[in-house]
This record gives structure tokens, C-alpha cells and sequence, in this order.
């Protein structure tokens, strides 16, 4: 480094010779200055006292003579001076710093004289400003203006007022622009010269003007024109006075010895700086001149150019300061390197790393450009921090051998780490073998092709004895190959059971296919194909993970290519062995997800019941990994009544979707007891509490607190819809003008939680209005806030009046899901229908046995309106068994009502909450076998419970024929002449 800076500076000095500190013998240079000591005839600064002695060639004083000077080429250097020369740094820099001084001082005069005229014209527009308002403000001016001799009363005031506020001039002028006053007599009555028609209307506003003129006598002066108003606001006349600015030279001229003063302090110090500067360089350089460094710098590369090993000098940012002639050739670097950062040399990649990383190398060996070279990096001045680094290349000869060899395994090295990272990103079998074909092509093959067994991309593991292999993946330097298409089977193979163990563990080496006799038997037609295509080399591995086999890998060359060989058989059985780890597993997991997708279809709906009192349409979307927990369900209650239920159970996989089935499964069965909303989600809330408890116990599992519900009843007689949730979303209600609306839900704690009741709301619904019950799927992801989502559903439901639910599902998913939703999202849209009021008969039953008669007659001629004479008996031995029971063992009011629509349902209620249930009568007992009568009778019968009693209910199907069973009127009337329960 000191020898490039050397090099640099005596190019910026004139050459010259000065002798050696060895050609004073009469001291030694002081290291504190690198001037030789002061000894006999030397004053303090090391020059000669008798230099007019050597001068005249004699000899004067007691000393010894001085020794004869050295032969000189060039006269030695003057003395200057100046502490520094012009041509050296130091004077380079005093220049550099008078000419910013000199530029900085025009700068401040410019600056000044612009400032100082400035000021002066605002106070002059101040100055003139304020005269003329005291003076037409002044007592008696208005008055003498409108006098009869306006001059006499308000010239000799005018000049008064302009000698003591010592202003160019005051004068008073009419609005037609003639003077009154001025400071010359021959003026007044002379109208205004400049044009006055803007003042005198701005003047008639109240308003003053200010201007700048050019007096003839003052130079620039600002005028102000102030107007005189009579009381009746009409305009009497004008003052104006002027201002000459005539203050800019004069502070000019007091400021500028001041800035004089400061240029000259100014130069002192550039001057002071230079020479310190100077002084610094010569203690860096230890004394040495210009010459004396040129002189170093030469020996320096004449020696740095002369070696053979090569050089590199760099500075600490990387950047290459100098390089000595083998390190070009070792190198090859270009003719302008120098200055520029190491990788940007076309070095290879290991070369300037180490270059550019600034860390201590010894003899680390790198490759560079078909060498191999060994280095060694060090600190330029390592006991004083590294503010650059040498580098030394020195060409290993003797490993030139090993160069091919040692690239080889580096790229063989690098096949199989590529291959690991490569290879198995995805857990798809197929994905997974055209990655492994992809990374062998074209750095191990020109062709690669992946077969795997039938079972295999299926997820299942092969069990027969012989099975198909079916061609996965294809890769090449070319699309044409005349190879085994994708999808097309190879052949058939014994698996596992059948073949022996060697032959599926090691890969078979064909390094000339042209010899391969048992290759051409298997299929002669295509095997000339592709020799005919230049392929000529094959390595056949099979793919084994677990001791299974799971298919095989090809690995083709062509002629060009060249052929295989024993090294590039282990090659290929390590990316073999590899990728089958990742094809099992991928293989593993399509089989658990197969398995967990299996489950959670079983568990959800199938189909949708029949029921008339919705249309319903609904969806199910699975996340990207294929298993959820929401869930949904459609339930038929009697009373021509459904319930919907929808629910989100936390996390996904086969733990979701087992809790999923287990609360669809509960749901179901809590509402065959026909509970309301809020108690059943009370009963379900306790279910998962108590499957937590049991699985904490147990010590495995995962938790299912946290599961969320919504359930709904909607009773299509009334039009009324029930509903309760626990932690859920709430539902949207689209009327059937198309608005869409959010009801306020009460929102009870997520399922296990506990410790707080579900409250209900009931929604009156009007006939077409469509029910919207989803999970948060739908509605938040990671991008997207649930209050947008909320947003975009309404916007993609409303506005749609006539749609029905399984187009609004449709719309609903293209405009909300993305191609790859982040969470499962289930989707129930129902359209509400009202059950006719002319099927609907109601009865108020007195508490009296007496009232039976005449409500089986009602009933008949209703069931005969209806057209259903032939379910008439039926119906009325069982609705005379339920009102009986109602009148013997409830109380009231007890009501009688049956709905027709897809079943016949008859109900009977009263206010009594003891349900009777069914047994079986003795031989000897007269009564008791009513029950058991309308159990025979009916399809379904059952109780449900009202906030004022029960409801007996039955439903008879409509469409096999009046009665289940084939008896006799006799032997039923013998039945109902039992006495009831």
C-alpha cells in the first residue's frame, strides 16, 4: 500500500535526487522525524553553520571539513518558502482551499448587497407609508384642502413635514390629478405625471398604494399614495409621499473592511492547515522526499514483478488495489482490474469469496481458471488493526493430475445436495418422481423416467404377487424421446413377495444398450427406436423405502453424452435411495389422507332428507389439507318443522373429523327429543366437556373445547324460525325482495367452555325468504378481515330476489372462496316454504270424555275435504286415544290439530308436562294397550315439550295405504275399546 501511494505521489511531484541519510556520517536520522541528528556544524534543523565555507570550496573554524557531495544526475532540491510546495498535496490543498474562500466571500457580498436592498425598500415603503398617513390624519388638512385657497393653508405644512421627516417630498393632490402642494412652486397646479386612475379608484375604496418610481432628482424612490375622505365617504384628495432608497451602498461600504477582515483570517488558517498538512506527510513518509519514494517505488516493483509467485494487494473494502504480473497470468485477470471489488473479476466462486471475506487463509487450495492454486491471505499491517490484506497464489503443479477427478466428485457432491433439497418438497407421489427426474436432467442424464407400481400413487402399499408398474415422470434434453409415455405400462413385475432379495436392492449398469441382449428381448420394436435415437447407456435402479419396493428409476445417455460407469451406478443408487424416502412418504400421507377424507365424507350428509318446509341446497369445500370439522346437517322434526344445524369443530386431520361425526351424531340424537335450541346446545356443551375430561385422563388426544354451533327450528306453519348458537357466526336472511339482513343473535360460549345458559331469538321468516348458515371459512382467512368477508357476502347475496339455493351456493363460493381455501368451509342456504293454512285444522277439546264423538266427526269431514277418506279410521282411533289420554290424565287447554302435507301429522296438547310412555299390558289387564295402539297405527309418534306442557304428536305415511299393518275394523275396535293409558 505505501508503495502504490508512493508511486501516486511522485507522479504528482517533479523527479528529483536528494543523497541518502547514509551520506551524512556526522549523524543519524531521529525516528521521531526522520532527520538526521543535529552534530558539529549543523544547526537544530540539520543544516551546515559553514555552508559559506562549502560555498567557496576553502575551509574555516576547527571543525573537520564537510565531506565532498555526492554525483549528482540533477541539482538538489531548493528549499522553499513555504512550508509546502505548490505541487505537492499540501499546496494542491491551500489552493483548493483559497479558491472556496474567494468563492464564498462573492457569495456573502452578493448576498449582503441583495439583503441590504431589500431591507432598504421596505423601510422605505414604511417610512413613506407612515407620513402620509400622519399627515393626511393631521387636524385642519381636510378642512384647507376644501378652503378657498387649498396651496396657502397646506404648502408651508407640506414642507415642513418633509424637512423634518427628511422624505424626498409631500404632495397633496386632487382626485383629477392636480397639485396642491410640492416641493417646488412652479408644480402646483400642474396635474401628476405618472398615471394616477388605479390609485384614485383604489384611493375611493379607503385603500393606500405604495409604488416604486424613478425621481429624477433621487434616483428610486417609493411613493405612497394615502387618500383624504370626507365624513360623507367621498374622496377630497390624495397625500403622497416618496422615499428615496439610497441606503444599499452605504452598508455595503461599512460591512466590507469586516468582510476583508474575514477572507484574511480566513487564508491564515488554509495556510496554518496546509502546513500541518504537509508536516503529517513528511512523518508518514519518514522523512522521505518525492525522489527517495520514486526511487523505493521502483525497487518495490521491481522486485513485486520479478517474483513467481503471484500477488495480490487489496484494501478493506474488497477492491483491487495492485497485482503483480504472475497473479494477472495465474488469474487471467483483464488489463483494468485494478480498483475494482474481487467479485467482480470473473474469479470462481470459492476464489473470491475468500478474497472478499477479509479472514486469514494458508495455503487453501482453490480452483481458478484450470489451476489449482494454493493461497494465502494475510493482514497488511496485522499489529495495527487490517486496514488491507496481501494475497499470495502460488500454482500447485503437482495436483493437476487430480484436477478432473476433484471436479467430478464436486459436481457429484452437488447432484446429491441438489437432489436433497430438490426433491420431496410436496408430499404427491407424482410430484415427487418428476422432481427426481428434473434434478437428473441433464447434470446426470439426458433422460430420466420414473415408474411406480399401480398401488403406489393410490397411497397403498403393494401386496399381490405380481402387480402392473406404470410410467409417473419424464424428463429429457428433448420432448420427442421414443420412450414409455406417462401414464402407459411399462411392464409387469413381482413385488416384494416373489423376488429375491438382491435384485431389488441393487441398480443394473447397461454401459452399451447396443450389447444389452436381455434389454432387446423385452421389447426388440423399441428398443431399435431408441438406439435409433442415439440413446445408448442406461442405469435401472429401483426405488425401495422400508424394505418395499415401490417402482424403479431410469437414468439414459446418449452417444454424446458418453457412457456409464461403476462410479455413476453408486450416483444413481443414492438418488434412488433418496427419493424413495420422500415417494413413501408422500405415498403414506395420500393414504392417511385418503383414509381421513374417507371418514369425514361417511360422516357428513349424504343426501338431504325429504321434508317440505325448505329448499334446501349446501356445500362443502375442504382445505388444502382434504379434512376438516365443519359439518352441517339437515333434521325433518314432526309438526312439520326442520331443524339446521351447522358447526365448526378446531384443527383438522382425523382427530376433527372423528369429534366432527361424534357431535353430528349427538346433535342427531338430542334432537329426536325433539329439545329446544338452547337445551340442546346445553346437552352438547356437557357432551364435549365430558369427551375432554375422558381424554385428559387418558393422557392422549387433543381437546375439543373451543367446537362451535348454530342451530335453527323452522316451523313452516307458523313462518317462525328458533335460533341458538354457541360461538358461532350468526346466519343472513335474504327477503324475497333480495335485501339481506344479519339478525342480532345472542352469542352463547364455544362448546366445553360451560358456566353461562344459550339464549334463543325467533326470526319471523316470510314465505321465499332464503336462510344463509355457514362456517368462518367462508368469511376470514389470513388475508382478509372477517368484517370484509361479512361485506362481501352480502354483497354476493343480495340484489337476487328470484335465486334459488343451489345457485346462491354457487355464487356465494365463486365470490368469496379463493382456488385454494386455508380452512374447510361448509354452506347451507335454505329457501322457506309456508305450509297452506287450508291444511292446517285446529281444535279446542273440552276436558269432557264427551267431546270425543263429535271430534272424530270434525275430523272426518276434514280428512275428506283433504281426500283422504281412506286414512279416516286410522286417524280417528288415534286421535281419539291421544285426546282421550289428554282428558283423563293432562289438563287444560287441550287443543287437537293435524297438518297434511308430505306425512299426516296429528297432534294433541295440553298443559300437563307428565309424558306417558309405552309398555306392554298383561293378559289380564283392561287397559294399557292404548299407546301400544297408536304405535301400531302410526309410522312415528313421539312428545315433545312446550313452555306451557307437552305435545303428543304422530305422523302416518301417505303413500303405502291407510294403515301399516292389514286388520280388521273389528279386531281395532276391540283394541280401542281397551281402556286407554
Amino acid at each position: 500500500m505505501r508503495g502504490y501511494s508512493g508511486r501516486r505521489a511522485a507522479r504528482r511531484e517533479r523527479p528529483r535526487r536528494v543523497a541518502p541519510a547514509s551520506a551524512h556520517p556526522e549523524g543519524k536520522p531521529d525516528p521521531a522525524t526522520g532527520r538526521p541528528d543535529s552534530g558539529p556544524g549543523r544547526d537544530s534543523g540539520g543544516r551546515h553553520t559553514g555552508g559559506s565555507a562549502r560555498a567557496s570550496g576553502g575551509s574555516h573554524g576547527t571543525g573537520p571539513p564537510p565531506p565532498p557531495p555526492p554525483e549528482r544526475t540533477q541539482p538538489p532540491d531548493e528549499p522553499s518558502r513555504f512550508p509546502f510546495g505548490a505541487r505537492s498535496v499540501a499546496g494542491e490543498v491551500f489552493i483548493l482551499q483559497v479558491l472556496v474562500i474567494v468563492v464564498l466571500m462573492i457569495a456573502v457580498v452578493v448576498a449582503f448587497v441583495l439583503h441590504a436592498r431589500w431591507d432598504s425598500t421596505e423601510q422605505a415603503q414604511e417610512e413613506s407609508l407612515a407620513v402620509a398617513r400622519t399627515f393626511a390624519e393631521s387636524p385642519g388638512v381636510l378642512e384647507a384642502l376644501d378652503g378657498a385657497d387649498p396651496t396657502a393653508a397646506l404648502q408651508p405644512r407640506a414642507e415642513a413635514v418633509r424637512k423634518a421627516t427628511d422624505v424626498s417630498y409631500v404632495v397633496v393632490w386632487r382626485p383629477n390629478g392636480i397639485r396642491v402642494t410640492a416641493p417646488e412652486r412652479e408644480l402646483i397646479g400642474k396635474r401628476v405625471v405618472r398615471p394616477f386612475r388605479s390609485i384614485v379608484e383604489r384611493a375611493r375604496k379607503g385603500d393606500a398604494t405604495t409604488s416604486e418610481i424613478d425621481a429624477a432628482t433621487g434616483g428610486r424612490t417609493m411613493n405612497t399614495a394615502v387618500p383624504l375622505t370626507r365624513r360623507d365617504g367621498s374622496l377630497a384628495g390624495l397625500v403622497s409621499v416618496g422615499v428615496t432608497v439610497s441606503r444599499v451602498n452605504q452598508g455595503v461600504k461599512n460591512q466590507l473592511p469586516v468582510l476583508l477582515m474575514s477572507a484574511a483570517g480566513a487564508l491564515v488558517l488554509a495556510s496554518g492547515s496546509s502546513a500541518l498538512v504537509s508536516r503529517r506527510l513528511r512523518r508518514q513518509t519518514h522523512g522521505l522526499g518525492p525522489t527517495q519514494m520514486t526511487r523505493m517505488y521502483e525497487h518495490h516493483d521491481a522486485v513485486l514483478h520479478a517474483v513467481r509467485e503471484g500477488v495480490l494487494i487489496l484494501d478493506d473494502e474488497g477492491r483491487l488495489m495492485l497485482a503483480n504480473s504472475e497473479a494477472r497470468r495465474l488469474l487471467e485477470l483483464p488489463e483494468d482490474a485494478e480498483g475494482r471489488p474481487v467479485d467482480r473479476l470473473g474469479l470462481d466462486a470459492g476464489m473470491a469469496e475468500l478474497l472478499a471475506s477479509g479472514r486469514t487463509a494458508s495455503d487453501e487450495v482453490h480452483l481458478a481458471g484450470g489451476r489449482l492454486l494454493a493461497v494465502n491471505v494475510r493482514a497488511t499491517r496485522p499489529g495495527e488493526g487490517a486496514p488491507g490484506r496481501v494475497a499470495t497464489l502460488r500454482d500447485t503443479t503437482e495436483l493437476h493430475a487430480l484436477e478432473g477427478r476433484a471436479e467430478v466428485a464436486r459436481e457429484r457432491l452437488r447432484l446429491l445436495y441438489e437432489a436433497g433439497v430438490r426433491v420431496g418438497t410436496t408430499l404427491d407421489v407424482v410430484r415427487t418422481a418428476e422432481e427426481l427426474t428434473q434434478v437428473a436432467v441433464p447434470r446426470f442424464a439426458d433422460y430420466a423416467t420414473v415408474e411406480l407400481l399401480d398401488p403406489v400413487p393410490r397411497g397403498e402399499e403393494p401386496t399381490a404377487a405380481r402387480t402392473d408398474m406404470r410410467r409417473i415422470a419424464v424428463s429429457g434434453i428433448r420432448a420427442d424421446p421414443p420412450l414409455h409415455p406417462v401414464g402407459e405400462v411399462t411392464r409387469t413385475v413381482t413385488t416384494a413377495r416373489g423376488e429375491p432379495e438382491e435384485e431389488r436392492v441393487h441398480g443394473v449398469l447397461e454401459a452399451d444398450l447396443r450389447k444389452a441382449r436381455q434389454w432387446w428381448e423385452q421389447d426388440p420394436e423399441r428398443a431399435r427406436r431408441i438406439l435409433g435415437y442415439g440413446i445408448t447407456s442406461l442405469i435401472t435402479v429401483p426405488l425401495r423405502a422400508r424394505g418395499v419396493v415401490l417402482g424403479a428409476v431410469d437414468f439414459w445417455r446418449t452417444e454424446e453424452r458418453g457412457a456409464y460407469s461403476e462410479d455413476d451406478l453408486a450416483i444413481a443408487e443414492e438418488l434412488a435411495a433418496r427419493a424413495a424416502v420422500s415417494i413413501d412418504n408422500a405415498r403414506r400421507y395420500t393414504r392417511e389422507n385418503a383414509m381421513a377424507v374417507t371418514l369425514q365424507r361417511s360422516l357428513l350428509p349424504r343426501g338431504l332428507p325429504d321434508q317440505d318446509a325448505l329448499e334446501v341446497a349446501t356445500r362443502y369445500r375442504p382445505t388444502r389439507a382434504g379434512v376438516g370439522g365443519d359439518w352441517f346437517d339437515v333434521i325433518p322434526l314432526p309438526g312439520a318443522r326442520v331443524a339446521l344445524v351447522v358447526g365448526d369443530v378446531v384443527g383438522h386431520g382425523l382427530h376433527a373429523a372423528a369429534t366432527m361425526g361424534r357431535l353430528r351424531t349427538a346433535v342427531l340424537n338430542f334432537s329426536s327429543l325433539d329439545l329446544a335450541p338452547e337445551e340442546l346446545l346445553a346437552h352438547l356443551d356437557e357432551l364435549v366437556d365430558r369427551i375432554d375430561q375422558d381424554q385428559a385422563m387418558e393422557g392422549n388426544g387433543e381437546a375439543v373445547t373451543g367446537a362451535t354451533c348454530l342451530y335453527a327450528i323452522y316451523d313452516s306453519v307458523s313462518g317462525r324460525c328458533t335460533v341458538a348458537r354457541a360461538g358461532h357466526l350468526g346466519p343472513a336472511v335474504v327477503r324475497p325482495d333480495g335485501t339481506v339482513q344479519f339478525p342480532e343473535v345472542p352469542v352463547g360460549l364455544p362448546l366445553g367452555l360451560g358456566g353461562a345458559p344459550f339464549e334463543t331469538v325467533e326470526l319471523r321468516l316470510e314465505k321465499d325468504s332464503r336462510l344463509v348458515l355457514y362456517t368462518d371459512g367462508l368469511v376470514e382467512d389470513r388475508d382478509r378481515d372477517i368484517d370484509d368477508g361479512l361485506a362481501q357476502l352480502e354483497e354476493a347475496l343480495s340484489g337476487h330476489p328470484g335465486r334459488s339455493p343451489e345457485v346462491t351456493c354457487g355464487a356465494v363460493l365463486d365470490a368469496l372462496l379463493p382456488a385454494e381455501p386455508s380452512d374447510d368451509v361448509a354452506l347451507l342456504v335454505a329457501r322457506t316454504r309456508v305450509l297452506d293454512p287450508a291444511r292446517v285444522a285446529q281444535w279446542d277439546v273440552p276436558r269432557d270424555s264427551g267431546a270425543v264423538a263429535p271430534l272424530r266427526a270434525q275430523v272426518t269431514r276434514k280428512l275428506a275435504e283433504w281426500g283422504l277418506e281412506e286414512v279416516a279410521f286410522t286417524t280417528e282411533l288415534i286421535l281419539s286415544e291421544l285426546v282421550t289420554n289428554a282428558i283423563r290424565y293432562g289438563s287444560e287447554p287441550i287443543r287437537a290439530r293435524l297438518l297434511y302435507e308430505r306425512h299426516l301429522t296429528c297432534e294433541v296438547s295440553d298443559g300437563n308436562s307428565t309424558s306417558p310412555h309405552l309398555r306392554r299390558a298383561a293378559a289380564t289387564e283392561e287397559g294399557g294397550r292404548g299407546l301400544f295402539l297408536v304405535a301400531q297405527l302410526a309410522e312415528r309418534w313421539g312428545t315433545r315439550y312446550t313452555t306451557h306442557g307437552k305435545v303428543m304428536w304422530t305422523e302416518q305415511n301417505l303413500h303405502n295405504g291407510a294403515s301399516p299393518q292389514d286388520e280388521d275394523e273389528e279386531s281395532l275396535l276391540d283394541q280401542w275399546d281397551d281402556e286407554p293409558l
